[in-house]
Parts: C-alpha cells; structure tokens; sequence
C-alpha cells in the first residue's frame, strides 16, 4: 500500500504545474569491447520539463548487440536534470540517474551525465551528451564510457532556462 501511494504522488507531482512535456530520442556509443552494435545503446525518454529542472523515465538497450546466456540489456530508468548554464541557445545540462537492466547479473544501473543542449526551435533541441554508466549486481560491478546525441520533441513551446545565465558585454 505505501509503494503505491508513494507511487500516485510522484506521479500527481510529476505532472502538476507549469511544465512541458517532452519526447527524447538518445542513441549513444560506449567505450566497450565488440562490434559496433554491442557499442550502440538505444534510449527513449518521456518526461517533464519545469523552468531549470526535468524528470524522465527513459526505456531502452544497454547494447544492440546478441547477449550471451538468459542476461538482457533492456532497462527501466528515472533520470532527473538539472540545466546548470545557459548562453544564448545553448544550455550545460547535468543528468543522474538509476535504474535497472532486467535479468541481468549486473542489475543495477546508475548514471552520470553532462551535455550541451542547443534549442533549434522551441519544439525541437538536440543535446550532445557524454558520461558514464556503472553497473553493480551481486557478484560484480562494472562501469563504461558513452557518447551520443539525442533529439528532444516538446508538445508545447519550451525556452530552457538555466540556474546560471551568459551576459551580454556592453560595449
């Protein structure tokens, strides 16, 4: 009973206020061993964007690639992020995040990110992102490297803002 109250809160404050909604795209490479297939992961997010702060739920691939035994790589993950700088149309985005890699030894998935999110029109922004993933089960842990860039669709207009913005010189 409290997982599920704790449940419909989150999800009344997900969705209350001023906020837009949106839809990411986000393919990525990793620093791993294999094929470039084995290197790709495939993420789509749905979340809510409030002035400076967003909260996704994100599904995808840890790797496109065959995965040996009765291990997966698709996941479930809750990403937050924060906009830490904004100039121009250019935003400095911070994203953790965690989650879980169903039937897999390394289960848990945690998150760190940093990227440069460029508005093109107030419906669509490109982000170029990079961080790390760290992976952790019962008996192992492990962590890897990524590179992509994802394509965010807003369903209303959005103008990111940051908690720290670029000045214009006077001069």
């Amino acid at each position: 009973m409290k997982r599920l109250l704790l449940s419909v809160f989150l999800l009344a404050a997900a969705w209350h206020g001023s906020a837009q909604t949106y839809l990411c795209f986000a393919p990525s490479l990793t620093n791993t061993a294999g094929t470039i297939p084995e290197k790709s992961n495939l993420a789509l997010e749905l979340g809510r964007q409030w002035e400076v702060f967003s909260m996704g739920l994100d599904i995808g691939a840890t790797s496109l690639g065959k995965v040996v035994g009765k291990d997966t790589a698709a996941y479930l993950e809750l990403r937050p992020n924060l906009n830490i700088f904004q100039e121009g149309k250019f935003t400095n985005t911070f994203t953790p995040g965690i989650g879980y890699i169903f039937n897999a030894k390394e289960n848990l998935m945690t998150e760190v990110t940093y990227g440069i999110e460029y508005t093109f029109t107030p419906l669509i922004h490109f982000n170029a992102f990079f961080g790390q993933y760290f992976y952790s089960g019962r008996e192992s842990a492990s962590n890897v490297s990524f590179f992509g860039i994802s394509v965010m669709k807003y369903f209303s207009p959005s103008k990111p803002k940051a908690l720290i913005t670029g000045k214009k010189d006077k001069g």
